[in-house]
């Protein structure tokens, strides 16, 4: 089985590790076969403290999740922001009139449609 492991360690920083599984492989013996924890020495320790999640395309996943041919195992870091706080913060920026769903009206159209 072909195995892709993926991990971003700071923006616009990718890396990649291809390897060769035997099937009913699972996602924890996938990455320490990557090399992956081994490069990264503080990779082992983030994921066991809960600063890393793992995941199979874009999917949260366990370590004991069996792997198929052609998955994407991704590790994933913690968000530093909010989601919710960014975009109050982008949407002060921007005023109410320009942002929102019924930011463009149609000439003589009823307010919220």
């Amino acid at each position: 089985m072909q195995i892709t492991v993926v991990y971003a360690p700071e923006a616009r920083q990718m890396r990649q590790w291809m390897i060769d599984m035997p099937s009913g492989s699972t996602l924890a013996q996938a990455l320490v076969q990557s090399g992956a924890m081994a490069e990264l020495a503080d990779l082992a320790e983030r994921l066991a403290n809960g600063d890393l999640t793992a995941g199979i395309w874009g999917r949260a996943a366990m370590p004991a999740q069996v792997l198929e041919d052609g998955d994407r195992v991704e590790l994933y870091r913690a968000l530093r922001v909010d989601p919710k706080v960014a975009r109050r913060e982008r949407f002060k920026g921007q005023g109410s009139r320009g942002a929102g769903l019924f930011a463009k009206r149609r000439a003589g159209g009823k307010a919220g449609y």
